[in-house]
């Protein structure tokens, strides 16, 4: 049981984080964007490690809203709790 809430972990944090590089992507381009509040909800959803990963180099994407810059890491903290808490109910 606990392989598979680290492989589901993994795949939400890869893909928050393949998110934030596409709509770092479409903002150069000046395309349509993922909207702060769908990476937020990623982020809410254990993804915030990719997201906060996606902050640094080298795609340094929406690193200085504050907005980013507070609650990602505050649902890193949660995420990582709300993890730790379930591997050591099994």
């Amino acid at each position: 049981m606990d392989t598979k809430i680290y492989l589901i972990f993994i795949l939400i944090n890869s893909l928050s984080y393949g998110l934030m590089a596409y709509d770092k992507y479409q903002a150069i381009k000046n395309h349509n964007r993922i909207s702060e509040k769908t990476l937020l909800m990623f982020a809410f959803c254990f993804g915030a490690l990719g997201l906060f990963l996606a902050m640094l180099k080298p795609i340094s994407h929406k690193k200085n809203i504050l907005k980013f810059k507070v609650i990602i890491p505050l649902f890193l903290i949660i995420n990582i709790m709300i993890l730790y808490f379930m591997i050591k109910q099994l």
